[in-house]
Protein backbone atom coordinates (compact mmCIF):
# COMPACT_ATOMS: atom_id res chain seq x y z
CA UNK A 1 0.00 0.00 0.00
CA UNK A 2 2.61 2.49 0.93
CA UNK A 3 4.45 2.49 -2.20
CA UNK A 4 1.54 3.31 -3.98
CA UNK A 5 1.22 6.43 -1.99
CA UNK A 6 2.46 10.72 -3.12
CA UNK A 7 5.12 9.65 -0.78
CA UNK A 8 6.86 6.48 -0.17
CA UNK A 9 9.72 5.07 2.31
CA UNK A 10 12.43 5.68 -0.02
CA UNK A 11 11.02 9.11 -0.52
CA UNK A 12 11.27 9.54 3.37
CA UNK A 13 14.81 7.91 3.72
CA UNK A 14 16.40 10.13 0.64
CA UNK A 15 14.93 13.30 2.91
CA UNK A 16 16.73 12.15 5.52
CA UNK A 17 20.25 12.07 3.83
CA UNK A 18 19.45 15.61 2.35
CA UNK A 19 18.72 17.44 5.90
CA UNK A 20 21.27 15.23 7.55
CA UNK A 21 23.15 17.66 9.98
CA UNK A 22 20.76 20.79 9.33
CA UNK A 23 18.00 19.15 11.62
CA UNK A 24 18.15 17.34 15.09
CA UNK A 25 18.25 14.08 15.61
CA UNK A 26 15.72 14.33 18.88
CA UNK A 27 16.01 11.86 21.61
CA UNK A 28 13.67 9.50 22.88
CA UNK A 29 13.06 8.86 26.60
CA UNK A 30 10.97 6.38 28.53
CA UNK A 31 8.14 7.10 31.03
CA UNK A 32 8.32 5.52 34.27
CA UNK A 33 4.68 7.85 35.42
CA UNK A 34 3.29 6.99 31.98
CA UNK A 35 4.08 3.65 31.48
CA UNK A 36 2.54 2.76 34.97
CA UNK A 37 -0.53 4.32 34.10
CA UNK A 38 -0.68 2.69 30.85
CA UNK A 39 0.63 -0.97 32.10
CA UNK A 40 3.03 -0.89 29.08
CA UNK A 41 6.12 0.92 28.56
CA UNK A 42 5.60 4.38 27.14
CA UNK A 43 8.40 6.77 25.48
CA UNK A 44 8.65 10.08 24.44
CA UNK A 45 9.98 11.30 21.26
CA UNK A 46 11.45 14.81 22.26
CA UNK A 47 10.95 16.86 19.06
CA UNK A 48 9.92 19.46 21.07
CA UNK A 49 13.71 19.54 21.48
CA UNK A 50 14.21 20.49 17.84
CA UNK A 51 15.85 23.96 16.47
CA UNK A 52 13.07 25.59 16.17
CA UNK A 53 11.07 23.92 18.79
CA UNK A 54 9.08 21.81 16.73
CA UNK A 55 9.08 19.04 13.93
CA UNK A 56 7.96 21.28 11.06
CA UNK A 57 11.93 22.21 11.02
CA UNK A 58 11.73 18.94 9.07
CA UNK A 59 10.07 19.17 6.78
CA UNK A 60 10.84 22.92 5.88
CA UNK A 61 13.81 22.11 5.53
CA UNK A 62 13.50 19.23 2.97
CA UNK A 63 11.11 21.19 0.77
CA UNK A 64 13.77 24.15 0.32
CA UNK A 65 16.88 21.80 -0.02
CA UNK A 66 14.65 20.81 -3.01
CA UNK A 67 14.08 23.50 -4.87
CA UNK A 68 16.45 25.05 -7.35
CA UNK A 69 19.04 27.81 -7.28
CA UNK A 70 16.73 30.03 -9.51
CA UNK A 71 13.70 28.96 -7.12
CA UNK A 72 15.45 29.98 -4.06
CA UNK A 73 16.61 33.22 -5.72
CA UNK A 74 12.70 33.76 -5.90
CA UNK A 75 12.36 33.34 -2.18
CA UNK A 76 9.08 31.00 -0.99
CA UNK A 77 6.25 31.87 0.97
CA UNK A 78 3.63 30.01 3.34
CA UNK A 79 0.68 30.21 5.00
CA UNK A 80 1.17 29.03 8.68
CA UNK A 81 0.02 28.89 12.36
CA UNK A 82 3.35 29.58 13.36
CA UNK A 83 5.39 27.03 13.78
CA UNK A 84 5.89 25.89 9.71
CA UNK A 85 6.69 29.75 9.45
CA UNK A 86 9.40 29.62 12.15
CA UNK A 87 10.85 26.90 10.57
CA UNK A 88 10.48 28.10 6.62
CA UNK A 89 11.81 31.31 8.06
CA UNK A 90 15.07 29.88 9.87
CA UNK A 91 15.44 26.89 6.71
CA UNK A 92 15.49 29.09 3.73
CA UNK A 93 17.91 31.73 5.41
CA UNK A 94 20.34 29.40 6.18
CA UNK A 95 20.27 29.06 2.56
CA UNK A 96 20.37 32.21 1.73
CA UNK A 97 16.48 32.68 0.32
CA UNK A 98 13.65 35.06 1.52
CA UNK A 99 11.04 34.36 3.22
CA UNK A 100 7.21 35.24 3.34
CA UNK A 101 5.06 34.07 6.13
CA UNK A 102 1.24 34.65 6.09
CA UNK A 103 -0.85 33.93 9.15
CA UNK A 104 -3.80 34.71 10.58
CA UNK A 105 -4.87 36.74 13.32
CA UNK A 106 -5.69 33.60 15.62
CA UNK A 107 -1.76 33.20 15.56
CA UNK A 108 -0.07 33.77 18.69
CA UNK A 109 2.09 36.78 19.21
CA UNK A 110 4.95 34.88 20.88
CA UNK A 111 5.21 32.52 17.24
CA UNK A 112 4.50 35.88 15.03
CA UNK A 113 7.63 37.58 16.75
CA UNK A 114 9.59 34.15 16.38
CA UNK A 115 9.20 34.36 12.44
CA UNK A 116 9.94 38.13 12.49
CA UNK A 117 13.35 37.56 14.52
CA UNK A 118 14.22 35.22 11.30
CA UNK A 119 14.37 38.04 9.26
CA UNK A 120 10.95 36.81 7.36
CA UNK A 121 8.61 39.19 6.02
CA UNK A 122 5.36 38.73 8.06
CA UNK A 123 2.01 39.08 6.39
CA UNK A 124 -1.01 39.25 9.14
CA UNK A 125 -4.23 38.45 7.22
CA UNK A 126 -7.92 37.58 8.38
CA UNK A 127 -8.92 34.98 10.97
CA UNK A 128 -8.21 31.46 9.16
CA UNK A 129 -5.70 30.02 7.66
CA UNK A 130 -7.41 29.93 4.68
CA UNK A 131 -7.48 33.74 4.36
CA UNK A 132 -3.94 33.57 4.87
CA UNK A 133 -3.39 30.92 2.36
CA UNK A 134 -5.30 33.52 -0.16
CA UNK A 135 -2.25 35.70 0.78
CA UNK A 136 -0.31 33.15 -0.25
CA UNK A 137 -1.64 32.69 -3.42
CA UNK A 138 -1.82 35.57 -4.79
CA UNK A 139 2.16 36.71 -3.93
CA UNK A 140 2.73 33.31 -6.09
CA UNK A 141 0.72 35.07 -8.76
CA UNK A 142 1.87 38.98 -8.61
CA UNK A 143 5.45 38.39 -7.13
CA UNK A 144 6.34 34.95 -8.57
CA UNK A 145 7.26 33.37 -4.89
CA UNK A 146 7.17 29.43 -4.42
CA UNK A 147 5.16 28.50 -2.22
CA UNK A 148 6.55 25.87 0.24
CA UNK A 149 3.38 24.74 1.77
CA UNK A 150 2.97 24.08 5.62
CA UNK A 151 1.60 20.13 5.12
CA UNK A 152 0.26 18.96 1.74
CA UNK A 153 3.74 18.58 -0.41
CA UNK A 154 5.74 15.51 -0.84
CA UNK A 155 9.09 17.09 0.01
CA UNK A 156 7.35 18.38 3.48
CA UNK A 157 5.94 15.11 4.24
CA UNK A 158 8.72 13.32 2.97
CA UNK A 159 10.86 15.54 5.56
CA UNK A 160 8.61 15.10 8.66
CA UNK A 161 8.74 11.51 7.79
CA UNK A 162 11.94 11.15 8.87
CA UNK A 163 11.05 11.22 12.38
CA UNK A 164 9.22 8.03 11.86
CA UNK A 165 12.62 6.41 10.99
CA UNK A 166 14.37 7.62 14.17
CA UNK A 167 11.39 6.53 15.99
CA UNK A 168 11.33 2.74 14.36
CA UNK A 169 15.41 3.05 14.74
CA UNK A 170 15.35 3.65 17.98
CA UNK A 171 12.36 1.64 19.08
CA UNK A 172 11.93 -1.47 16.25
CA UNK A 173 9.69 -2.86 18.46
CA UNK A 174 6.95 -0.26 18.70
CA UNK A 175 3.39 -1.45 18.97
CA UNK A 176 1.68 2.11 18.83
CA UNK A 177 2.87 5.68 17.74
CA UNK A 178 0.71 7.97 18.74
CA UNK A 179 1.29 11.75 16.57
CA UNK A 180 -0.63 14.93 16.79
CA UNK A 181 -2.85 15.83 13.60
CA UNK A 182 -3.82 18.91 11.98
CA UNK A 183 -3.45 19.49 8.28
CA UNK A 184 -1.42 15.56 8.26
CA UNK A 185 2.16 16.46 7.14
CA UNK A 186 3.38 14.79 10.53
CA UNK A 187 0.85 12.11 10.55
CA UNK A 188 1.43 10.93 6.95
CA UNK A 189 5.02 11.18 6.98
CA UNK A 190 5.39 9.47 10.00
CA UNK A 191 2.64 6.62 9.32
CA UNK A 192 4.30 6.10 5.38
CA UNK A 193 7.81 5.69 7.04
CA UNK A 194 6.61 3.77 10.53
CA UNK A 195 4.56 1.13 8.35
CA UNK A 196 6.99 1.00 5.58
CA UNK A 197 9.44 -0.78 8.07
CA UNK A 198 6.93 -2.06 10.75
CA UNK A 199 3.75 -2.92 9.05
CA UNK A 200 2.48 -4.00 11.83
CA UNK A 201 2.74 -0.87 13.67
CA UNK A 202 -0.43 1.70 14.80
CA UNK A 203 -0.11 5.09 14.36
CA UNK A 204 -2.77 6.78 15.95
CA UNK A 205 -3.68 10.28 15.02
CA UNK A 206 -4.41 12.81 17.86
CA UNK A 207 -6.07 16.36 17.62
CA UNK A 208 -8.55 18.76 19.38
CA UNK A 209 -12.36 17.74 19.38
CA UNK A 210 -13.75 20.69 17.50
CA UNK A 211 -12.25 22.39 14.42
CA UNK A 212 -10.60 19.23 13.48
CA UNK A 213 -10.89 19.15 9.29
CA UNK A 214 -8.56 15.84 8.67
CA UNK A 215 -10.90 13.88 11.32
CA UNK A 216 -14.24 15.49 9.72
CA UNK A 217 -12.54 15.01 6.16
CA UNK A 218 -11.92 11.65 7.46
CA UNK A 219 -15.12 10.97 8.08
CA UNK A 220 -17.01 12.26 5.26
CA UNK A 221 -14.36 10.46 2.80
CA UNK A 222 -13.62 13.87 0.72
CA UNK A 223 -12.18 17.14 2.04
CA UNK A 224 -14.34 19.42 3.71
CA UNK A 225 -14.30 22.62 5.21
CA UNK A 226 -14.39 23.35 9.42
CA UNK A 227 -15.01 26.26 11.26
CA UNK A 228 -11.39 27.23 12.96
CA UNK A 229 -11.69 27.77 16.67
CA UNK A 230 -9.87 29.06 19.44
CA UNK A 231 -8.03 25.90 21.08
CA UNK A 232 -5.35 25.43 23.91
CA UNK A 233 -3.89 22.83 20.71
CA UNK A 234 -3.42 26.37 18.41
CA UNK A 235 -1.06 24.58 15.92
CA UNK A 236 -3.83 21.61 14.94
CA UNK A 237 -6.35 24.67 13.71
CA UNK A 238 -7.10 25.48 10.16
CA UNK A 239 -8.29 23.45 6.68
CA UNK A 240 -6.85 20.77 4.71
CA UNK A 241 -7.52 22.21 1.47
CA UNK A 242 -10.16 21.40 -0.20
CA UNK A 243 -7.63 20.13 -3.30
CA UNK A 244 -5.76 18.40 -1.11
CA UNK A 245 -3.41 16.27 -2.98
CA UNK A 246 -1.11 14.23 -0.63
CA UNK A 247 -2.33 14.56 3.34
CA UNK A 248 -5.48 13.20 2.94
CA UNK A 249 -5.25 10.29 1.18
CA UNK A 250 -1.71 9.24 3.24
CA UNK A 251 -4.09 9.60 6.72
CA UNK A 252 -6.95 7.48 5.04
CA UNK A 253 -5.37 4.77 4.16
CA UNK A 254 -2.12 4.43 6.52
CA UNK A 255 -3.53 5.90 9.93
CA UNK A 256 -5.07 3.14 12.22
CA UNK A 257 -7.74 5.70 13.98
CA UNK A 258 -7.79 9.20 14.77
CA UNK A 259 -9.32 10.37 18.49
CA UNK A 260 -10.33 13.22 19.77
CA UNK A 261 -9.63 15.20 22.85
CA UNK A 262 -11.24 17.66 24.62
CA UNK A 263 -9.67 21.21 25.90
CA UNK A 264 -9.01 19.48 29.84
CA UNK A 265 -7.57 16.66 28.47
CA UNK A 266 -5.16 18.55 26.14
CA UNK A 267 -4.70 21.13 29.69
CA UNK A 268 -4.03 18.14 31.77
CA UNK A 269 -1.38 16.59 28.90
CA UNK A 270 0.58 20.12 29.21
CA UNK A 271 0.20 19.78 33.33
CA UNK A 272 1.17 16.24 33.34
CA UNK A 273 3.97 16.58 30.99
CA UNK A 274 5.52 20.01 33.24
CA UNK A 275 5.03 18.39 36.38
CA UNK A 276 5.80 14.76 35.90
CA UNK A 277 8.33 14.81 32.48
CA UNK A 278 10.17 18.15 32.96
CA UNK A 279 9.43 18.97 29.61
CA UNK A 280 8.00 22.37 28.75
CA UNK A 281 4.81 21.51 25.46
CA UNK A 282 2.46 23.37 23.69
CA UNK A 283 -0.93 21.68 23.47
CA UNK A 284 -0.41 20.04 20.11
CA UNK A 285 2.76 18.72 21.62
CA UNK A 286 1.01 17.66 24.43
CA UNK A 287 -2.09 15.46 22.74
CA UNK A 288 -0.24 12.21 23.41
CA UNK A 289 0.05 12.42 27.20
CA UNK A 290 -3.40 13.91 27.17
CA UNK A 291 -4.67 10.64 25.22
CA UNK A 292 -2.99 7.98 27.52
CA UNK A 293 -3.85 10.06 30.81
CA UNK A 294 -7.43 10.39 29.36
CA UNK A 295 -7.48 6.25 28.46
CA UNK A 296 -8.08 7.04 25.48
CA UNK A 297 -5.10 4.51 23.84
CA UNK A 298 -5.86 0.76 24.32
CA UNK A 299 -3.56 -2.06 23.30
CA UNK A 300 0.00 -3.58 23.80
CA UNK A 301 3.08 -1.98 24.18
CA UNK A 302 5.41 -0.47 23.49
CA UNK A 303 3.85 3.09 23.14
CA UNK A 304 6.08 5.88 21.63
CA UNK A 305 3.92 9.53 21.99
CA UNK A 306 5.41 12.12 19.86
CA UNK A 307 5.79 15.66 21.68
CA UNK A 308 5.89 17.30 18.87
CA UNK A 309 6.16 21.00 19.89
CA UNK A 310 7.40 23.36 22.49
CA UNK A 311 6.17 27.16 20.95
CA UNK A 312 3.85 28.08 23.47
CA UNK A 313 2.84 31.33 24.94
CA UNK A 314 4.82 31.16 28.34
CA UNK A 315 2.66 33.44 30.26
CA UNK A 316 -0.46 31.09 28.96
CA UNK A 317 1.57 27.82 29.65
CA UNK A 318 1.86 29.24 33.36
CA UNK A 319 -1.92 29.46 33.54
CA UNK A 320 -2.69 26.08 32.29
CA UNK A 321 -0.46 24.64 34.91
CA UNK A 322 -2.03 26.91 37.87
CA UNK A 323 -5.33 25.11 36.58
CA UNK A 324 -6.58 29.10 35.62
CA UNK A 325 -6.33 28.87 31.85
CA UNK A 326 -10.32 29.43 30.66
CA UNK A 327 -10.54 26.56 28.41
CA UNK A 328 -12.09 27.48 24.66
CA UNK A 329 -15.41 26.34 24.76
CA UNK A 330 -15.97 24.87 27.87
CA UNK A 331 -16.18 26.46 31.36
CA UNK A 332 -13.28 27.11 33.28
CA UNK A 333 -11.71 24.90 35.76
Amino acid sequence: MVSTLPVSLEDIRAAARRIAGRVLATPMVQSASLGELAGVPVHLKLEHHQTTGSFKLRGATNAVLSLSRAERAHGVVAASTGNHGRALAYAAKVEGAVATICVSRRVPENKVSEIRHLGADIRIVGSSQDEAQQEVDRLVRKQGLVMVPPFDHPDVVAGQGTLGLEIIDALPEAAIVLVPLSGGGLAAGVAAAVKGISPKTKVIGLTMEKGAAMKASLDAGQPVQVEEVASLADSLGGGIGLDNRVTFAMCRDLLDDVILLTEAEIAAGMRHAYACERQIVEGAGAVGIAALLAGKIKGRGPIVAILSGANVDMEQHLRVIKGTQPLYGEEGP
